[in-house]
């Protein structure tokens, strides 16, 4: 818990550094993206698939969660804390905010030093026993003026996320139901 306290502290020392002087404020960009991903499985099952473990199955290798914090390893808990390695050789510090299986309602934030904050928001829809929508929404906030073009570049990619996520998804249960 400390250091989750301690990555926190950090972020928020720099963005109150940043508003306390009015002369190197500027806006930043801020962009949100919001798609779904139709899961053919039972809500219990398709929940699984959007914990940090369950996106291994089919998120591919770039999907490799390196745990500082977890709670109950081998699970998804709210305050674990985990890095994933980014293209361009950035690393992400990831923490999971929320995890609410009975109002299904999962949300993490990340954080790219000196570039961006993120905020993850996944929210469940039980469309019938055998099938859950998934609605994930993308807010980004570049905290320099490097991040503003991590931002824009990461919002492009937000706009496909759907549909690659989908073809993903329908990938892995494909395979799993040939076993």
């Amino acid at each position: 818990m400390k250091q989750l306290t301690a990555i926190f502290m950090a972020g928020t020392l720099s963005l109150a550094a940043a508003r306390a002087c009015p002369a190197q404020q500027e806006n930043r960009m801020h962009t949100q993206t919001t798609f779904e991903v139709l899961v053919h499985a039972p809500y219990s099952e398709a929940a699984l698939l959007f914990s940090p473990e369950g996106e291994r199955a089919w998120a591919g290798k770039y999907w490799d969660p390196q745990y500082l914090h977890n709670p109950a390893p081998g699970q998804d808990r709210e305050g674990s804390v985990f890095t994933i390695a980014h293209r361009g050789g950035f690393k992400a510090v990831w923490v999971t905010t929320q995890r609410d299986l009975d109002a299904r309602h999962f949300e993490y934030v990340y954080f790219i030093p000196d570039i961006m904050v993120t905020i993850i928001d996944v929210r469940f829809q039980v469309v019938d026993a055998g099938t859950t929508k998934a609605t994930v929404t993308y807010s980004r906030t570049a905290v320099t003026a490097e991040g503003d073009e991590h931002v824009k570049a990461m919002t492009q990619g937000d706009q496909t996320a759907g549909k690659e996520w989908q073809a993903a998804i329908d990938e892995y249960f494909k395979k799993a139901s040939s076993r």
